[in-house]
């Protein structure tokens, strides 16, 4: 089985290098790159073409969101996961309606991220349990039916 690729898009070193290290123990992913803001997706994106991206939301100059929007523009079959600890429906919401595969709060367990980012890759949308119960019921992008 080849590994999922992962590239991890967060601003804050240590929770890059914790990801990392987390990702690393498992045999089924390997972390592609880390970059520290949304221009540096875009800019390495195209060189590393991992399998996912996963994205903090809020990084200096082009926001997560932003980038987000901006890589599926250029490579459609891009797979991006939001990793953020916004857990409020607007904030999950938006992301999804921007292109986004998934949303998992920071807070979750590291099986349920292991999870998601195989999910994510095999083409499903994952919601963690926190932010799934935070949308309007029925809706798959927080707005009301």
């Amino acid at each position: 089985m080849t590994a999922v690729r992962v590239l991890i898009a967060d601003d804050h070193p240590m929770v890059v290098e914790g990801l990392a290290a987390i990702l690393a123990s498992y045999d089924d992913i390997a972390v592609a790159g880390t970059v520290n803001t949304g221009q540096a997706v875009l800019d390495c994106w195209a060189a590393l073409r991992p399998d996912v991206v996963l994205m903090d939301l809020n990084m200096p100059g082009l926001s997560g969101l932003s980038a987000t929007e901006m890589l599926l523009e250029r490579a459609p079959d891009a797979r991006v996961l939001i990793l953020s600890m916004h857990d409020s429906p607007e904030y999950i919401g938006t992301a999804l309606r921007h292109g986004a595969c998934g949303y998992v709060l920071k807070d979750v367990p590291t099986e349920e991220l292991h999870d998601a980012i195989l999910r994510v890759h095999a083409g499903e949308t994952y919601l963690c349990t926190g932010a799934e119960a935070r949308l309007a019921p029925g809706t798959a992008d927080g707005r009301e039916p």
